[in-house]
């Protein structure tokens, strides 16, 4: 499919069977789990660019905050003409803040919502006429490779502190392998919030408006049109918290009665008040981030942070520049 001429769509999804398949072994373990890459349906994709508008979700307002100050700082940094490969684009917003900074060469954003995708794919071409967009539907906490070739630097670019959706160990991999896709001398702008106090972060994924809750009960929507399951929605409720040992919040979906759910053919049984575990949003304090993408080859070009140092955005360069 090429609709619009500078827009490229490559269908690198995984098959609906694997997923599934995935799908029912997590559900089978005790904690249950759904990974939050399930969160991203279209329908997904459109809450989550509510929950960014939240005035209790700090997060997207102080990081294009930090974006817009700095986008002269990050061109000059990135260089002229590099490949713009950003992970998890969603709805491309935050990338408009620096496309007239940066002027790539192309920009490549990497998303699991294949109908989302082509949509904002579309959309940012038709505002940027000059840019050459390829975008890829892919669920890049896995290992892929582009499925294009270009020159020009390749610099990541992994906005909203998604970072924080790994453990920490995944966090590192996932960093190696970014590192592995830009090469010697590529570069990594990243998003990641950092730790504060917990009444600040409890009521940034516990909204007044209940967006983050459909958000969460979202996942059940999106399995049950996609893998022919029957939750029933209703029945379970959204629960979130920061876990200090963990330094992270917790999402889960809680069943609110005893029940049993068909998916794909395969029946789960939930007893009242067992959770879903759906996501985990870690915090960082500003060292252990820094040493953490070392360890990955990375070194820090530059950082910023706001003036409450809830959220920094850091370059990572791979030749330590």
């Amino acid at each position: 499919m090429n609709s619009v001429p500078s827009v490229y769509f490559y269908d690198q999804s995984v098959p609906g069977e694997d997923v599934a398949t995935e799908v029912k072994q997590s559900l089978a373990r005790s904690p249950k789990s759904i990974a939050p890459k399930f969160f991203y349906d279209e329908r997904g994709s459109e809450l989550f660019t509510e929950i960014t508008r939240l005035p209790e979700y700090y997060l997207t307002r102080v990081e294009t905050g930090l974006l817009r100050r700095h986008a002269d700082e990050i061109a000059s940094l990135t260089g002229e003409n590099c490949q713009l490969i950003e992970y998890g684009s969603g709805s491309s917003e935050k990338i408009r803040l620096l496309l007239e900074s940066l002027r790539p060469s192309v920009y490549a954003p990497l998303d699991i919502s294949t109908e989302y995708l082509a949509q904002a794919a579309n959309a940012l071409a038709s505002e940027y006429p000059w840019l050459e967009v390829h975008a890829v539907s892919v669920d890049f906490t896995d290992e892929f490779t582009l499925p294009f070739d270009r020159e020009g630097r390749r610099v990541s670019f992994f906005p909203g502190s998604s970072i924080g959706n790994f453990s920490r160990p995944e966090a590192a991999a996932f960093l190696k392998r970014i590192r592995g896709l830009v090469g010697d001398d590529g570069a990594l702008l990243i998003g990641v919030d950092l730790k504060k106090d917990e009444a600040v972060l409890n009521a940034a994924y516990n909204d007044a408006a209940g967006v983050t809750a459909a958000f969460n009960l979202n996942v059940l929507h999106h399995l049950n049109s996609e893998l022919n399951a029957d939750f029933d929605v209703e029945q379970f409720s959204h629960v979130a918290a920061y876990n200090d040992d963990e330094g992270c919040i917790q999402m889960h979906l809680r069943s609110e009665v005893e029940q049993t759910v068909s998916l794909d053919g395969q029946a789960i049984s939930f007893s009242a008040g067992e959770m879903i575990h759906t996501e985990n949003s870690h915090k960082y304090a500003v060292d252990e981030f820094l040493m953490m993408a070392k360890d990955a080859g990375f070194e820090r070009s530059q950082s910023w942070l706001d003036d409450d140092s809830y959220f920094g955005v850091f370059f990572l360069s791979s030749g330590g520049e």
